[in-house]
């Protein structure tokens, strides 16, 4: 490196010392870019978007949404680890992507490979069958499983975890039928060729209403607001439980003057009342988590999935 250059970066570093805090004081000067790892149109899309609209009014400039999917949602992180650190572009890092996917596949990241910048959304699941089906409790599947294997339908990861893990604590014998998106799963179910499947709510919702479906069971932490009556799995008996979180995550090296703006922002949006009721609509929980505890939060599910992917009979490519 040449004494020139050597020289400007001192006097940078100096400026920077003397100002303190005010170097990012009028953050952000111009439109800040979103990237969502998952197409347009999908749960994740639609949060995003939602979230970006709140987010520009607490910033006072655009936030301005582009979609990179790809690689089940790892395209877009692996992409955001290469931008410059500036707050400028941020991505939408969803649980899976971080505490998931990297079990079952290679990815050219590691779950602490982000400066995170918070969680704003849960998603939430159900174990889900035809109404005419036999089984009218989590009990009545399992004891099913027990004298045969019971085939269900999922479309990746969390959703099948779940069934593994039922299969695990209580012995029964529950089958994977893969299909590539949440629809075809629910048609899949519907149709007969699976008897039960783990999905959001926006999937079954409308089926539910029309009493073609019913839900046995929270496979999340919390009971659906939706049928606060239903069990969780755990409530049910089961030590069986799956999370998935949206959250927001910036290039490391994010000056962390520009990291607290960007984490204040999406906390004051999660309390937004119209970002509330569009995710009313489809289903996912508004979280206002900040950075750090998101970071944990990653770290430990992966911990706690592998372990789950360990004792399941899904095949896995990472490393």
């Amino acid at each position: 490196m040449n004494k020139t250059l050597i020289g400007r970066r001192v006097a940078l570093a100096a400026s920077l010392a003397l100002v303190g805090g005010s170097a990012w004081a009028a953050w952000p000067e111009r439109e800040v870019q979103m990237v969502v790892n998952y197409g347009a149109g999908g749960n994740t899309d639609v949060a995003s978007r939602e979230l970006a609209r709140a987010m520009a009014a607490e910033l006072g400039k655009p936030v301005v949404v582009t979609n990179r999917p790809g690689a089940l949602g790892t395209l877009a992180p692996a992409w955001l680890t290469s931008q410059q650190p500036d707050g400028y572009t941020l991505g939408v890092v969803t649980y899976s992507a971080v505490a998931i996917t990297p079990l079952l596949m290679k990815v050219p990241y590691k779950t602490d490979d982000f400066t995170y910048v918070g969680a704003f959304g849960r998603y939430r699941y159900g174990v889900v069958v035809k109404a005419s089906s036999p089984y009218r409790t989590l009990q009545d599947l399992v004891e099913a499983g027990k004298r045969k294997p019971v085939f269900f339908g999922a479309p990746s990861a969390p959703n099948n975890l779940a069934m593994f893990d039922l299969a695990r604590v209580s012995g029964a014998k529950f089958e994977q039928v893969s299909y590539k998106s949440g629809n075809d799963t629910v048609v899949a179910l519907l149709s007969g060729q699976v008897e039960v499947i783990v999905q959001n709510p926006s999937d079954v919702m409308a089926q539910i209403e029309a009493g073609e479906l019913r839900i046995l069971a929270s496979a999340s932490p919390v009971r659906w607001p939706e049928f606060p009556d239903v069990p969780t799995m755990k409530e049910a008996g089961y030590d069986v439980e799956i999370d998935s979180w949206l959250g927001l995550a910036v290039p490391k090296g994010t000056p962390q003057d520009v990291v607290a703006r960007l984490e204040g922002a999406m906390i004051a949006a999660s309390r937004n009342p119209a970002m509330v009721q569009a995710f009313k609509r489809i289903g996912v929980d508004p979280a206002g988590i900040p950075g750090a505890q998101y970071r944990d939060m990653a770290l430990t599910g992966y911990e706690r999935t592998k372990a789950s992917v360990e004792a399941s009979p899904i095949p896995s490519i990472a490393q």
